[in-house]
């Protein structure tokens, strides 16, 4: 599935639950980002996105079965500044960190999984 259509089926989950525009638009983002990175580095597998409200949190979960874990890349790392990619995982980071939210990654036997929560309102 391309990048546009989980981002489709996530706004409208997200749209039925009533989130804030500022949290929906935050995990828009995330998703986006992160489906990109499973297709642009692992390809072909299987992946499952999931997104859960409760308890005051959004959580999303972007699994695959590549491996390794992606790294972080620092905020000021050398990159040429017309570069399409090599950014996506860190404006997640910054904007979960801004909303107060978390950003993790675990790996296992079956793969790798990034799980992101923010405040849902």
């Amino acid at each position: 599935m391309a990048v546009p259509q989980v981002r489709a089926r996530v706004r409208a989950v997200l749209d039925g639950w009533g989130v804030p525009l500022d949290a929906s638009d935050a995990l828009l983002l995330a998703v986006s980002e992160l489906v990109a990175n499973v297709v642009r580095h692992v390809g072909a597998g299987r992946m499952r996105v999931a997104v859960a409200s409760g308890g005051g949190w959004l959580r999303l979960e972007v699994a695959d079965q590549g491996a390794p874990l992606p790294r972080l890349p620092a905020p000021r790392a050398t990159c040429d500044p017309d570069a399409e990619c090599g950014r996506g995982l860190l404006m997640v980071q910054l904007l979960v960190a801004d909303m107060g939210g978390e950003l993790a990654f675990v790996a296992d036997e079956s793969g790798k999984s990034v799980h992101v929560r923010i405040p849902s309102v």
